[in-house]
């Protein structure tokens, strides 16, 4: 059962896989921002543009003291070939039971050529670095959005 994440919201925490194995921690991110972005599978071009953009601007985002996440429900070897085709500069969290897409309310219903299934919906959340919500992008359209995630984070 998830409740509605809202702007100013704690950030839901969560202890995941990751890719190249091991462990990640959101918490472990405390005093810094995070730029945690869901994206519905690895390897699909929506979901390729949007990761890519996000590595060609992960300088910048560094520079600003942020992290970047990706989360989606694929397994970690689909993650570490995702990451090494595209040269991914950032942890890529798999979520294969869906505990973290529920937390944050990603795990929606989806229409598409007059079919009904359920599945991720491109959100990002900007968390601070107290670990709170600042900003939230949901059924993101992938064109723009990495630039104005990097406008957002200017502003807080």
């Amino acid at each position: 059962m998830s409740t509605e994440i809202k702007e100013g919201s704690t950030a839901p925490d969560f202890n995941a896989a990751r890719d190249g194995g091991g462990k990640f921690k959101l918490s472990s991110l405390k005093g810094k921002h995070v730029v945690l972005y869901f994206y519905p599978k690895d390897d699909t071009p929506g979901c390729t543009k949007e990761s890519c953009e996000f590595a060609q601007f992960q300088q910048r985002f560094a520079d600003r003291n942020a992290e970047i996440i990706g989360v989606s429900k694929d397994s970690i070897a689909r993650h570490d070939k995702f990451k090494s085709k595209y040269s991914l500069p950032f942890t890529l969290v798999s979520d294969e039971d869906g505990a973290i897409c529920e937390a944050y309310g990603v795990w929606q219903e989806k229409k598409n050529y007059g079919r009904t299934y359920m599945g991720i919906s491109r959100s990002t959340f900007l968390i601070d670095e107290q670990g709170k919500v600042a900003k939230i992008w949901r059924k993101v359209r992938v064109t723009g959005h990495v630039e104005a995630v990097m406008n957002a984070l200017d502003e807080i």
